[in-house]
């Protein structure tokens, strides 16, 4: 039989190297100032609709909403098993919040009609969880969140055991249905290397378009359908593709407002040389226990 899957995924900024230029004047992330990275939730919930795949047949198309850039987030997803990708991708998307986002999601749910859509819990560039759930409500789909085991599909019939801290929930319902997935339900495997090898050059027409920018020599239409001719070119889809409301896009749709930004500033009253020795830190380490610093 086989179940169409769809997996939202994210390009974010890896929060773990945030520095002082992260946050721009007006509250927006400054993502040109810190790497990168495939949102490590959306891992989760790609190696879950693998997992389905492998199982019971089928196929997957991982789609991203962003800027070209975001377009590597789908090679890694070719790399690792996914049948089709596609970017979202269009000046008026720019500063949605997570309505807007899921909005603009929710059309391109509707026009590729799954059994099954799957996201990572959370971002951790917003750490909101709202717009998998938005998502679910746009489109009319029954939603089980915070996904850590998958129990039973059969039929039109999914149940799944959602973590809730501090207990378990088993939950069942009817096909389509959308997913969230967390950290713990799974490893995301490696990229494949024949994989990687097959689909390393897959690039979207607006990467090849920066390209010739950067190439004049390179004919933009002749490199599109070479790539297409070997199912390397990413489908890419605006606002007109996805027949979206523009009112309820980009900034225009998004309600919601930055209220006010603080910046936090650690500063050390004192400082202590320590000898760089074994007596040195072992002296370090007893004054820290005399002062309750750690137990």
């Amino acid at each position: 039989m086989g179940y169409n899957c769809v997996v939202l995924v994210k390009q974010v900024p890896d929060t773990k190297r945030v520095t002082g230029q992260a946050m721009n004047e007006d509250g927006t992330v400054n993502r040109a100032a810190l790497p990168a990275i495939f949102n490590p939730e959306d891992l989760n919930a790609l190696e879950t609709a693998l997992q389905i795949k492998e199982q019971y047949g089928g196929k997957i198309t991982v789609i991203t909403m962003g800027l070209p850039s975001a377009a590597e987030v789908l090679r890694q997803s070719l790399f690792r098993g996914a049948d089709g990708v596609i970017l979202i991708t269009d000046r008026r998307c720019a500063a949605s919040d997570t309505l807007a986002t899921s909005y603009i999601l929710s059309c391109a749910v509707k026009k590729l009609n799954p059994d099954i859509v799957l996201c990572g819990r959370q971002a951790i560039d917003g750490d909101t969880a709202q717009v998998g759930p938005q998502v679910a409500e746009k489109v009319g789909f029954p939603q089980i969140t915070y996904v850590e085991e998958l129990i039973e599909l059969k039929d039109k019939t999914i149940a799944a055991r959602r973590n809730l801290g501090n207990g378990w929930q088993e939950v069942r319902t009817k096909l389509p249905v959308l997913l969230t997935v967390i950290d713990t339900a799974n490893d995301p495997r490696v990229p494949s290397a024949r994989r990687l090898m097959k689909y390393k050059d897959a690039r979207c027409r607006l990467e090849v378009e920066a390209m010739a920018k950067a190439d004049p020599s390179i004919d933009v239409e002749a490199v599109c359908r070479g790539l297409e001719q070997k199912g390397l070119l990413i489908r890419q889809w605006n606002l007109d593709v996805l027949d979206a409301d523009l009112s309820w896009c980009g900034r225009d749709g998004s309600p919601t407002k930055v209220h006010r930004i603080q910046s936090v500033v650690l500063a050390a009253k004192e400082t202590k040389m320590i000898d760089p020795s074994q007596a040195g830190i072992e002296s370090m380490v007893h004054e820290l226990i005399v002062d309750h610093t750690i137990g």
